[in-house]
């Protein structure tokens, strides 16, 4: 996921994806009959053939649920299973299995598979366990059930993982931290956990702990009472009670004042606030959604964060992976910036020329997201043209252009990584993706060959 910013607040397009199957059998007639049947009840099925094909499909795409056989040549389904839950354990999987192997079947159950059937089994067996799995009761609509996120643009797996389970803990009451790098979008995904919940209806109130003064930070939370200090005229409602029967937002939880931490502790046990100055506390009825950049546990360790107060607030924790991990939104989110701030600067820019949008694929950018926009915005200040050039890339990068990475550099860090992004940026064109690499094109397949990447897979992207 590329989490949005450069709007008032937020706003604009999800990319949706349709009701996307990996099925995974080394029974070439099992798995046709399997993707056909799929097929006639609306859904998508991806076939491959083997385990490892398996999970450089996953590297691609993340489809909406996995139905793998359990006894396979090579990989089997079990260890399958187990990559898959170990890098995203919101993907429903299912295992299918013949009669000698049930025991195996209810073990992987037992460790987190989402269902198995027993061989053979009836169709409707299977897409009923399918329904429940990707959270749709008419599968034959094609509609994905998962909760969609409009202020929220990706194509990353890694961030739809992330959204997965935004709608899952969603639902539920707990109180949520999110931790991430600054500029990943803390804020925009605080929302989404909001727009997931009972409470969506309700207010969504934010505050950022660390741009308030301690004096005042009290009072803007919990409120005073008249004559409670200086200049307190009237009484006043904090932020709990204005988020009454929604969330609250408090943005970097960790630069919150030891002495402020310890009030915010009563509050989130007895549920109600007491206003500066006032003699009665008032009931409130929100969520707590926490945001921080900093190591909590090592602010614990320094006795700077209460420990108490951590595991309150960390019931659920989510996760932003940092934009030098998600590349593949780098492009998507250029483009909506471009669209965004072209009309905000009465210009007429469509987009980026090629080589600057190769600048942007390949920058570190530490300040994420809010970092990509700052720069677009500036290139589309200066831009003349109906594309942006490479060279207004670099000065708002205020770096010298960096060169494509060679193939040295990248194999023993990020050779998959690389040759995944590659062949997503040219639609699985391999003569443009092994130029790009500087790499002749039989050198590159067997590149493809060794990561299991067939160029076919960038192609049906949607």
């Amino acid at each position: 996921m590329a989490l949005r910013h450069g709007e008032p607040r937020g706003g604009g397009v999800a990319m949706n994806t349709a009701t996307s199957v990996l099925v995974v059998d080394d029974d070439a007639d099992l798995l046709r009959l399997l993707g056909m049947r799929l097929q006639s009840s609306g859904y998508r099925p991806i076939t491959v053939a083997s385990g490892e094909e398996a999970l450089a499909r996953l590297a691609v795409s993340r489809p909406r649920a996995v139905i793998t056989d359990l006894r396979m040549q090579g990989m089997d389904g079990m260890a399958l299973f187990e990559r898959i839950h170990a890098a995203d354990p919101s993907l429903p999987v299912i295992i299918l299995t013949a009669h000698g192997t049930i025991p195996d079947a209810v073990a992987a159950a037992q460790n987190g598979v989402f269902g198995y059937l027993t061989k053979p089994f009836e169709a409707p067996e299977l897409l009923a366990l399918l329904a429940r799995a990707v959270g749709s009761g008419s599968p034959e609509t094609g509609k994905p059930a998962r909760v969609r996120f409009p202020d929220i643009v990706t194509v990353s797996p890694l961030m739809n993982a992330l959204l997965d389970e935004v709608a899952l803990v969603g639902a539920s009451e707990a109180s949520v931290l999110i931790q991430g790098e600054s500029g990943t979008g803390k804020e925009m995904l605080a929302r989404a956990v909001h727009q997931a919940s009972m409470r969506k209806r309700g207010p969504f109130v934010a505050i950022n702990c660390a741009a308030i003064p301690e004096a005042l930070l009290e009072s803007e939370l919990f409120g005073h009472a008249k004559g409670a200090f200086t200049g307190a005229e009237t009484s006043r409602k904090g932020l709990f009670q204005t988020a009454q029967g929604g969330t609250v937002f408090l943005d970097e939880i960790g630069d919150m004042p030891i002495a402020l931490q310890a009030k915010l502790l009563r509050v989130l046990q007895e549920r109600e606030v007491r206003p500066v100055g006032a003699s009665q506390s008032v009931p409130v009825d929100v969520r707590i959604v926490s945001a921080t950049h900093r190591d909590l546990e090592a602010a614990i360790a320094e006795q700077q964060f209460r420990e108490d107060l951590y595991y309150r607030l960390n019931v659920v924790n989510l996760h932003i992976p940092p934009l030098r991990e998600r590349r593949e939104d780098i492009g998507p989110l250029a483009q909506h910036f471009v669209d965004l701030l072209a009309k905000k600067h009465g210009r007429r820019i469509i987009g980026f020329v090629p080589d600057a949008l190769d600048l942007l694929m390949r920058a570190d950018w530490p300040g994420n997201i809010r970092q990509l926009m700052n720069v677009v915005e500036q290139c589309c200040a200066l831009c003349t043209t109906v594309r942006i050039p490479a060279a207004l890339v670099t000065r708002a990068l205020r770096n010298k252009p960096t060169e494509i990475l060679s193939y040295a550099e990248a194999k023993d860090h990020f050779e998959r990584d690389y040759l995944v992004n590659l062949m997503k940026l040219t639609g699985g064109q391999v003569t443009e993706a092994a130029r790009l690499a500087q790499r002749n094109r039989t050198e590159f397949y067997r590149l493809l060959q060794k990561h299991a990447l067939s160029p076919a897979l960038f192609k049906s992207l949607d």
